[in-house]
């Protein structure tokens, strides 16, 4: 039997457990919507409109219920501009820390705001994109220069910054070339810490926003966590609009979407004994959960505790030759076995959009699991998707 599989609010069972591939991403339909119902919420209460970053969240099979929802997407470049364009629909608004000469035409197409993160980008491609797609709103990303991002490497306005533009380097000649601002400096924090920025941003920027027709407040925000303080967001939102009612805001969340909608489900293949017993598994911290690594944080493990915790503690590991590749120590109420399930908890966001092969090591399959009850297994990668990566 495998180590115990409740969780409060999935709905993923034994017998869904068995028709799954292994490993394998399977989201839960009901626990997005909850999310989205939270991001409306804010939505009707606040005026701002809300966008879904697809670099934390690009997984388009669940177009159909987030267009019920949001207002459209934030993009990165040509090939997220296009699925969110082709699977999304709604706005689509597009930034990059810059744009290459053979690509800038079809961005300007599918794209209804274009946000450059320099003046010299912005001089080199806004006329031609406004040429392409007379409707068009330009924008610009700028540096608050101030941000409490708890990691340095995730931090956009940290020392030597390449995202975005101080106000140093603007004046009213820059800003007439475009319709909005777009910051971001977030994450995954709480209100308190857009309260922060956004004095910076007003203090620094604030003498342009009078030109201007909408203001991006970018991503990072934790809307969907249950501790984040949505009446101070709400509340900061209506403030920021009573200052500036000419302004249109857009928030950019992309983890909040996904925020705890469902598992990566892995296999126990062997446990090796080197100090303390070792789980090795059918996926990969280094493949298939990279920040697990790059953040670094501990993912949660389903019916697990921390080492000690429970009577039974091993190491769980990937099946890479990385000696890296270790998910982490997790104590069980009763002894791993061979062909156990481990469910890692909260995995539908950038996981998926970082994943890699590794090593070899297939990609997770996907699967989603309806409102219906009905499990849809959508996607299994093969050697063919490895193979074709290469050339």
């Amino acid at each position: 039997m495998s180590p115990e599989l409740s969780s409060k609010h999935s709905h993923i069972s034994d017998e869904i457990l068995q028709e799954l591939p292994s490993p394998c991403w399977i989201l839960e339909e009901h626990l997005l919507r909850s999310n989205l119902e939270i991001l409306k919420d804010i939505k009707d209460r606040s005026g701002a409109r809300i966008l879904l970053a697809l670099k934390g969240f690009a997984f388009w099979h669940s177009a159909p219920l987030i267009r019920e929802y949001l207002d459209g997407c934030c993009t990165s470049g040509h090939y997220e501009a296009r699925l969110a364009s082709e699977e999304f629909g709604g706005q689509v608004h597009t930034y990059s820390p810059a744009f290459k000469e053979e690509e800038i035409e079809e961005i300007a197409h599918l794209s209804h705001h274009l946000v450059f993160n320099s003046p010299v980008q912005l001089h080199r491609f806004g006329a031609k994109a406004q040429e392409i797609n007379p409707s068009l709103s330009l924008g610009l990303r700028v540096n608050p220069e101030h941000s409490e991002a708890p990691v340095e490497q995730y931090n956009p306005c940290a020392s030597h910054s390449r995202l975005g533009t101080l106000a140093q380097d603007l004046d009213d000649e820059i800003v007439k070339k475009i319709e909005g601002f777009h910051f971001h400096a977030l994450c995954e924090q709480d209100a308190s810490a857009l309260e922060g920025v956004l004095h910076a941003f007003e203090k620094k920027f604030g003498r342009w926003l009078p030109l201007l027709k909408w203001v991006n407040f970018g991503g990072g925000h934790h809307i969907t966590r249950s501790d984040y303080d949505r009446e101070k967001l709400i509340m900061l939102l209506r403030d920021f609009r009573r200052r500036h009612p000419h302004l249109e805001i857009y928030l950019e969340p992309g983890e909040a979407v996904g925020w705890e909608t469902g598992p990566l489900i892995a296999t126990v293949l062997d446990i090796v004994h080197n100090g303390m017993p070792i789980a090795i598994l059918d996926s990969s911290a280094e493949a298939h959960m990279p920040d697990t690594i790059l953040m670094p944080y501990r993912a949660e493990v389903r019916g697990a505790g921390s080492p000690g915790e429970k009577p039974y503690t091993y190491r769980l590991a990937g099946n890479t030759c990385l000696a890296g590749d270790i998910m982490g120590d997790y104590s069980f109420d009763r002894p791993l076995k061979i062909g156990d399930k481990i469910l890692f908890e909260d995995q539908m966001h950038y996981t998926m959009v970082k994943a890699t092969t590794f090593n070899g090591i297939p990609l997770p399959s996907i699967a989603i699991l309806r409102e219906s009850g009905e499990v849809e297994i959508l996607r299994r990668f093969g050697y063919e998707d490895f193979r074709n990566r290469l050339g």
